[in-house]
């Protein structure tokens, strides 16, 4: 039977990771183990989290550090894990999971070729903090999921993913990551995974989305919301590009390991454009894309005024 391993990355989350961590034992996927790194937690997690290695420590793992922040403390618990697990699950600390979100994954990934990477992501049921059901979020992508996609949008909710080995390795081999070039460490996935193999996605909701006042991730659908979330995103990042930060480590650490359309489109993307002519060029070149007609027209927008 595969093994899977949860990487569970957790910070001042005693109200709620006692029922992450019992939905993770109760699933109907048997062979699970649980390896928790907590990030310099100030509350009564780290204690909680001890009486639950005295209670399974046959199933669960911990291991501290001081607070490196939520990317580089999920790029340590890759490399920490076990090199012997078939899959592997990231893991929030306020969330609880359906009971056959493991089983699942397994069943997808395992159609796939072992040494190819491979990740399997879902759509989730919002709750309120008391897991009361707002609906399920986010709605399902309207294109494949891609590389060319990826350079530009995360579509994979990070509480949702399970990569295979392959995958794993992957990331180990670029050990020279600069997490702090990093937006998510959900979307370096989505990256990485589609840079290299498969990204599969499942309609079907595998966690309860839990959202509360320090994790409120805008789940609301309408049009308002919509706009005033991506104004603020505009004034908050403006001129820091960080899309191409990111695309510029990505080709840094994996560049030559691509192939050659993929490498093509990403030096296409990271080549600086002061010059109209040089932003038409790229329009007229790229093959990248958001998931909607309106964000793709905004992404075209964008490339024009030099937001990105």
């Amino acid at each position: 039977m595969k093994q899977v391993q949860v990487l569970l990355s957790s910070y001042n989350g005693e109200d709620y990771i006692s029922d992450q961590l019992q939905s993770i034992l109760k699933q109907s996927y048997p062979h699970i183990s649980v390896l928790v790194r907590d990030d310099g937690s100030t509350d009564q997690t780290q204690a909680l989290l001890k009486e639950y290695t005295i209670a399974h420590s046959d199933r669960i793992k911990v291991i501290t550090g001081r607070n490196i922040g939520v990317v580089s403390s999920f790029f340590e618990l890759v490399q920490q894990s076990d090199p012997h697990a078939d899959y592997y699950c990231f893991c929030d600390q306020d969330d609880v999971w359906l009971e056959q979100k493991i089983e699942r994954a397994v069943s997808m990934l395992s159609s796939q070729a072992y040494h190819i990477p491979a990740m399997v992501f879902t759509s989730t049921e919002l709750t309120d903090k008391d897991l009361n059901s707002l609906g399920t979020w986010p709605k399902a992508p309207l294109k494949e999921p891609s590389f060319y996609n990826a350079l530009v949008q995360n579509i994979a909710v990070g509480a949702t993913i399970t990569i295979n080995r392959a995958a794993r390795n992957k990331f180990i081999e670029g050990n020279q990551t600069d997490p702090n070039k990093i937006i998510m460490h959900d979307w370096w996935f989505y990256l990485l995974v589609s840079g290299f193999g498969n990204v599969m996605y499942d309609k079907n909701p595998s966690i309860l989305y839990r959202q509360h006042e320090n994790n409120v991730v805008g789940g609301s659908n309408s049009l308002f919301n919509k706009l005033k979330q991506k104004y603020r995103s505009y004034i908050k990042y403006k001129g820091k590009h960080l899309l191409i930060k990111q695309a510029s480590e990505f080709y840094r650490v994996y560049g030559h390991l691509m192939d050659n359309e993929k490498r093509e489109q990403l030096e296409l993307f990271i080549a600086l454009r002061e010059r109209v002519r040089e932003k038409i060029y790229f329009l007229s070149r790229s093959k990248l894309y958001r998931q909607s007609i309106i964000e793709q027209l905004l992404f075209r927008f964008l490339i024009l005024v030099g937001y990105i």
